[in-house]
């Protein structure tokens, strides 16, 4: 383990991320509310710890491996997660506890959504800005970012964009060097926001909203400037503009390229996990529509549908942002859209989730197992787009799904040895593990009631659903650690 190389990398991404301190400086001095002291206080700190990092081993030359890669990526988003807090450990508004403040930051950088704060429309608009600008950073991440950059610094980035991008293939490239995938992963997540800041703009919000809700729809983060999330603006147009940024946020970002770098959009189409993202999102829109109908709960027709539709796509894209009290829905449905989370959107975007693409390599491999009870000689490769699936990919994908359910299992258990009733664990788990946000029970609105055990246990679930689980769990294993 190449610990100088480590310790160097981290004080050059710290240096990095000191950075995104001056925006909210900048917007704290346009209103005119005299907030910038936190974020100085940040920047400093920040700033320091990361020189201080990089000064004790800038000679360090080693060849970073994957296994640095690994520790590099765990270390930093939990360094990030804590020094992310401190604009909120030291602002007067909201009024923040150190595991509050941590809580809060680690939620926007994992791209989670939940919150502890209480009354977002009294903050100052600097710290607004700064929560949604810590989901946008989260959202492709910011070790991908640092990717494009680092290599300027004599450092190379294969081993970190393979252990922080999501997916079950990692070791695909969309151009020949890691640099270029980087950087045209990033030009179109920052015309993607742009495109959706205009868009809202256009439809009615206000100029500060529109930017930083862009941030958060297509980071699929689910931070809101107001308490009642989108449901506040009451808007039919905003509603479907976040819809369709949603939505195609949740695509495999791999998939965006190649469509827009070859100008031939049917690769959409002809891809078998798109094809299969859409397919479930209509197949659950139909089923939540006809029973809110079936049992009376539909008052006005299209506000239904258009609430239904806002709703499924959150929760299955993991964004978490709400347009109405789904809570009161039948008890069935809100449970429903929970177990939505499970699903994620496709493999290389910016939602959580177990992701599409890996739920249909399972189903494709059910089915060739069932067919072999049948037919055990027979020869069925798992194919995906007319590619077969190699063994070791379909052995990943299983040990993934492992993982995740003994994760969850784990972390239900310690939710509720912390206090939590079975409802609110569950929903806790599942809100946290896929970076979704909203829960049930009593996190339906927001995690300021639980006890601060419980919210390390849920920056811990966050971290872990952020780095798929193994970039995390394989921190723990003696073999990780052996020579």
């Amino acid at each position: 383990m190449h610990f100088n190389v480590i310790r160097r990398i981290s004080g050059l991404l710290l240096g990095l991320f000191s950075i995104t301190m001056l925006p909210p400086i900048i917007v704290s001095f346009l209103y005119d509310e005299q907030n910038h002291q936190p974020f100085i206080i940040g920047f400093f700190v920040i700033f320091l710890t990361g020189l201080v990092l990089w000064l004790s081993a800038k000679n360090a030359k080693e060849e970073l491996r994957t296994r640095d890669g690994f520790v590099i990526a765990t270390v930093f988003w939990l360094s990030l997660g804590l020094s992310g807090a401190i604009p909120f450990y030291f602002s007067s508004m909201p009024s923040l506890s150190l595991t509050d403040s941590i809580f809060e930051s680690i939620s926007g950088l994992t791209t989670t959504g939940a919150t502890v704060i209480i009354g977002l429309d009294d903050l100052p608009k600097s710290i607004l800005f700064y929560r949604q600008q810590l989901q946008w950073l989260g959202g492709m991440g910011i070790i991908v970012l640092a990717v494009a950059i680092l290599p300027m610094l004599g450092v190379g980035g294969m081993q970190l964009y393979k252990a922080e991008t999501p997916g079950p293939v990692k070791d695909a490239k969309l151009t020949p060097r890691i640099t270029e995938t980087a950087k045209a992963l990033w030009t179109i997540y920052a015309g993607l926001t742009v495109a959706c800041a205009s868009a809202y703009w256009l439809g009615g919000m206000t100029l500060f909203d529109a930017i930083t809700h862009s941030f958060s729809t297509v980071s699929i983060g689910g931070f809101s400037t107001h308490d009642a999330s989108f449901a506040f603006f009451n808007n039919s147009v905003l509603n479907y503009i976040c819809i369709g940024f949603m939505f195609i946020a949740g695509i495999n970002f791999a998939l965006h390229f190649k469509a827009v770098h070859s100008f031939n959009f049917k690769l959409y189409v002809q891809n078998s996990e798109f094809k299969a993202y859409v397919a479930i999102l209509l197949m659950h829109i139909a089923i939540i529509c006809v029973s809110l109908y079936a049992l009376g709960f539909v008052v006005d027709d299209s506000n239904a549908i258009e609430e239904v539709i806002f709703q499924v796509v959150s929760f299955a894209t993991t964004s978490g942002f709400t347009s109405t009290d789904h809570a009161s829905w039948p008890l069935f449905i809100p449970l429903l859209l929970i177990f939505m989370s499970f699903y994620g959107g496709c493999g290389g975007s910016t939602a959580g989730g177990i992701k599409v693409v890996r739920i249909l390599i399972m189903l494709k491999q059910l089915g060739k197992e069932i067919t072999h009870l049948v037919h055990p000689h027979a020869d069925m490769p798992v194919k995906l787009d007319h590619h077969v699936v190699s063994r070791p990919i379909i052995n990943a994908v299983w040990s993934f799904f492992t993982a995740y359910i003994l994760s969850f299992g784990m972390l239900m258990i310690l939710m509720m040895m912390s206090g939590l009733d079975q409802i609110t664990a569950f929903s806790a788990v599942s809100a946290t593990l896929n970076n979704l946000g909203p829960g049930l029970g009593d996190i339906s609105s927001n995690y300021a009631s639980i006890p601060d055990a419980t919210k390390l246990i849920a920056c811990f679930a966050m971290l872990l659903g952020r780095l798929e689980i193994f970039t995390l769990l394989v921190l723990f294993s003696p073999v990780f650690w052996r020579d």
